[in-house]
């Protein structure tokens, strides 16, 4: 497998706090990583640098080998934690639009992935759930026939019984040479489809290593070591 995101001497400040600390990783292609830790670790300050969304004080980040910029985010599909969709649009509104503005982005699988989950696609935004517009979201981020997915909470505001659904629709709606990115609270619900995982405290790499590691080396489930490492 080739590397796909390269991550090298990253350090971002928020005035006197250090939000990351000199960050070294690279991802390859074909795996799912799960960038795991508690809130303030970093997380969503990672991701937001990759998708060129912040600045970093100092270090770079590439993206099959370009930095972050037009080229890099051509290839990656980035799911928010938080609702970015506009309340007067329809859902098939909503897939126009992004029909219109990525090239690769695939129409009729948006339109499977509704139906499975019994999603109108005439509904207007303002007429669904949070849950359901994070599915709509998850949706429109899958359907993309990315490099690099990086999803940020991808199933915290789903219900339980949809969890399992939301997780095959991930695994099941990207190339095998493509790439995800997944930051999540929930890691026993994930942790069954990661290939690796990260581990971020204050800012910093505390552990970069396969899940099969963990669980040959260590005894003990990812769920299980994340409690160990940050004790809770």
């Amino acid at each position: 497998m080739s590397s796909l995101l390269q991550v090298s001497s990253l350090t971002k400040k928020f005035g006197t706090v250090t939000a990351l600390n000199n960050l070294n990783f690279e991802l390859e292609s074909g795996h799912i990583t799960g960038l795991l830790g508690p809130n303030g670790s970093g997380k969503t300050t990672l991701i937001k640098i990759i998708c060129g969304l912040l600045q970093p004080t100092a270090g770079s980040v590439t993206v099959e080998g370009n930095p972050v910029g037009v080229e890099s985010k051509k290839v990656i599909s980035y799911l928010p934690d938080t609702t970015y969709l506009g309340k007067s649009s329809s859902v098939e509104e909503v897939i126009k639009y992004f029909c219109d503005f990525y090239d690769d982005f695939d129409a009729n699988r948006a339109y499977d992935m509704l139906g499975k989950l019994n999603i109108n696609p005439r509904s207007r935004l303002r007429t669904l759930s949070k849950g359901t517009k994070e599915k709509v979201q998850l949706i429109l981020v899958m359907s993309r026939r990315a490099d690099l997915y990086i999803l940020d909470e991808p199933i915290a505001g789903v219900d339980p019984a949809a969890r399992d659904y939301i997780l095959n629709t991930i695994i099941s709606n990207y190339d095998e040479n493509a790439s995800i990115l997944i930051s999540t609270h929930l890691i026993s619900d994930v942790e069954n489809i990661l290939d690796e995982v990260i581990f971020l405290k204050q800012g910093n790499i505390v552990r970069h290593c396969a899940v099969d590691d963990i669980r040959t080396n260590e005894g003990m489930s990812v769920d299980s070591l994340f409690r160990e490492v940050f004790k809770c």
